[in-house]
């Protein structure tokens, strides 16, 4: 829209043009990782400060009120942790999108992981924020995450029994583990179940040879899989999130009496398998209205706990009493991203005089970006580093003793297969 109004207005043209600033809703992705999550913060590196810098070097903010996004209207429609990455994450203000080759000029100003997908015209009370009214997080979840088996217990597998013995490693992910008496010497085949609770063992299927140093090398014939039961069971347990409930123990400095802490999950399901460079993964996705600092990945971590039977399914609901105060396991932020962000009321508000905010156009250009960025991220990460791996390894109860709460009767047998390693 050009005018020739005041002179603030004229201090918003690009390239020399007047122009008046419009509002509108910018759609995009990004990769988190290297930088310490979506909201801007003093001294770090965060997706909107990137995003701020291409705002003024395109155009679309001038000088005078360059790093200052409150006098443009700037809201986001959610913000992310740190490492958490985005497919359809929402900006909004007051820009100047003239002349055109808007999103060119932006992406040209940002680095390859952050993408512009394209824009909308708002009305000018539109927030990203406060008319976003859902949210869509998917959590990438190795399948072998729930194998009960598949790396135990990482402050057990590091115990040492004593001096002139020798360590035992977790074949998956090399993490150095117990010493064991008598491992001396040349190879020998050894059946899991001759070596005892004392190695990081995969499964009761795997033949392992430990050479004279005492590392372990298995050959997998794993059996687990995520079949129809298994895929029952954890639908089933990421099911008691769903409604409205009081989340203070799944997030942080967030009291019960605190009425943020209330939040309504109005889906979480784990239906599909996709495979990633030989990497099997659940995709479980999960829709609510707002979420807490680490919440998602609390919910995941302790959904995990549950299905590896560190925990009873009792645990979660535990969890949600004001009077109950407990230490949550907390899934690693990789696998994590933010998928779409919803504008129903509005869009239907404004259906006739208004573009509708949504990532309808971009869906072909947010799934290239999602396989070429976060979803080869996620997998090259656990291939790297095992963060699954080596959380898994953590996830007992000398680090997470609250896993026993309340643990009666049947639970205590859940206990015992838990802690075996103990």
């Amino acid at each position: 829209m050009l005018t020739t109004t005041t002179d603030e207005e004229t201090d918003m043209s690009c390239g020399g043009g007047v122009t008046e600033p419009q509002k509108v809703a910018i759609i995009f992705a990004f990769c988190g990782v290297g930088y310490q999550g979506m909201q801007k913060n003093p001294g770090a590196k965060t997706i909107e400060g990137e995003l701020e810098e291409a705002l003024f070097h395109a155009g679309a903010v001038p000088e005078s009120i360059r790093g200052k996004p409150k006098l443009y209207d700037f809201a986001r429609s959610a913000r992310t942790d740190k490492g958490v990455s985005a497919v359809g994450q929402v900006v909004s203000g007051r820009f100047n999108v003239d002349p055109p080759g808007f999103v060119d000029r932006l992406n040209s100003n940002l680095p390859n992981q952050i993408r512009i997908f394209g824009y909308k015209h708002v009305t000018p009370s539109f927030s990203s924020k406060k008319f976003c009214d859902r949210r869509r997080y998917v959590y990438l979840l190795p399948v072998f995450a729930l194998d009960p088996i598949s790396h135990r217990d990482r402050e057990t597998v590091m115990a040492s029994l004593g001096p002139g013995e020798e360590y035992v490693k977790c074949f998956e992910c090399s993490e150095r583990g117990r010493k064991i008496p008598g491992l001396v010497g040349n190879w020998k085949d050894v059946e899991v179940g001759s070596i005892q609770e004392d190695s990081c063992k995969l499964n009761t299927n795997s033949t392992e040879k430990i050479n004279g140093e005492g590392n372990v090398m298995a050959e997998t014939k794993s059996k687990f899989c995520y079949g129809e039961k298994e895929k029952e069971r954890f639908n089933r347990i990421l099911s008691c999130y769903v409604g409205s409930y009081n989340f203070h123990n799944f997030t942080t400095r967030t009291k019960a009496d605190d009425p943020a802490a209330n939040r309504q999950i109005i889906s979480f399901t784990a239906n599909t398998v996709i495979n990633l460079d030989g990497i099997d993964f659940i995709k479980c996705e999960v829709l609510g209205k707002s979420f807490m600092l680490h919440q998602i990945r609390k919910m995941m971590g302790l959904a995990v706990a549950i299905m590896r039977n560190c925990a009873s399914e009792s645990l979660i609901q535990t969890a949600f009493s004001k009077d109950v105060n407990i230490t949550v396991p907390m899934a690693p932020e990789v696998g994590l991203y933010l998928d779409e962000c919803f504008f129903t009321s509005y869009n239907k508000k404004f259906e006739d005089s208004h573009e509708e905010v949504s990532m309808e156009a971009y869906k072909e250009e947010a799934e290239a970006f999602k396989l070429k960025h976060i979803y080869s991220h996620i997998c090259a990460t656990e291939r790297k580093y095992g963060n699954m791996a080596l959380w898994l390894h953590s996830l007992n109860y000398r680090n997470y003793p609250d896993l026993n709460f309340g643990s009666h009767g049947h639970n205590n047998r859940v206990q015992i297969s838990c802690s075996e390693e103990s």
